[in-house]
C-alpha cells in the first residue's frame, strides 16, 4: 500500500472515531425509553382505570369485569341501551321536553309517599338499589316525556274507574274520602296503560330503526 493510500484510509478513520462518541444514545432509544416510563406511570397512578383489584398482589383488569358483566347480562344491558337512544332520538325529534321543575315535583311526591314509612327516606332506597339521585332524575325525566308522548292514551275514564273498581271488588279505606280513593284508582290505571302503552310503542320504534349489531352475545340470536 502506497503513502497516499494509507494517508487516506488514515482520515477515514479519524473521521469516523469524530463521528462515533461513546456513551450519547439516539433520540429513536430516548423517546421509546420515555414512552415506557410513561406507561409504566400511567400504570401505577391509574390503577382504577385498568385494574379492578388485586389478590395477593395478581391484579384482575377491569376489562376482565367488563367482560363477564358482559356474560352475565350483556344481551339484556345492550337491548335496554338501544331503547333509551331510540326514545330520547323520537321524543328529540318531536320536540318533547321536561322542565327542571316538573322532575323535582315528581321526585318531591315521592319524597312524600316514602315519609314515615319501613322503606326509610329516598337516598336510603336508592343507595339499596345501587342508584343514584342523578340517575333517577334521568329516568323520571325520560317516563314524564313518554307521557307526554302518548297523552290522551293514558287518560283513565269515570267509566273505567268504576268498572276496575267493581271487578276487583275494592273498597276505599275507613278514613279516605271516595273522591281521594277514585283518585289512586285512576293513577294506578293510568301506570297500567303507561306500561302498555309505552311498551308498544317502543317495540313500534324498534321495527322501523335501523339497528345493526356487532357483537354476538349468547343466546342472543344476533
Amino acid at each position: 500500500m502506497d503513502t497516499t493510500t494509507e494517508n487516506l484510509e488514515e482520515k477515514k478513520q479519524a473521521t469516523k472515531r469524530a463521528a462515533w462518541k461513546p456513551g450519547k444514545p439516539k433520540p429513536l432509544f430516548i423517546a421509546i425509553a420515555i414512552a415506557a416510563i410513561l406507561i409504566l406511570a400511567a400504570l401505577f397512578f391509574s390503577k382504577g382505570l385498568l385494574v379492578a383489584a388485586t389478590v395477593n398482589g395478581t391484579p384482575i383488569s377491569r376489562l376482565a369485569v367488563i367482560r363477564e358483566l358482559e356474560k352475565q347480562g350483556g344481551k339484556q344491558t345492550l337491548e335496554a341501551l338501544i331503547d333509551k337512544r331510540l326514545i330520547e332520538s323520537e321524543l328529540d325529534r318531536n320536540n318533547i321536553q321536561v322542565t327542571d321543575e316538573e322532575v323535582e315535583k315528581e321526585i318531591k311526591k315521592i319524597e312524600a309517599q316514602l315519609a314515615g314509612g319501613e322503606s326509610g327516606s329516598l337516598d336510603e332506597v336508592l343507595a339499596a338499589q345501587g342508584m343514584t339521585r342523578e340517575r333517577l332524575r334521568e329516568e323520571i325525566k325520560i317516563q314524564k316525556r313518554l307521557e307526554k308522548a302518548l297523552g290522551d292514551k293514558l287518560v283513565a275514564t269515570d267509566e273505567e274507574i268504576s268498572t276496575y273498581i267493581k271487578n276487583a271488588q275494592l273498597t276505599p279505606p275507613k278514613d279516605m274520602p271516595e273522591e281521594e280513593f277514585r283518585k289512586q284508582v285512576g293513577e294506578d290505571l293510568r301506570q297500567q296503560k303507561f306500561q302498555k302503552e309505552a311498551q308498544a310503542w317502543v317495540a313500534n320504534l324498534n321495527k322501523t330503526a335501523a339497528i345493526k349489531y356487532y357483537v354476538n352475545y349468547e343466546g342472543s340470536g344476533i
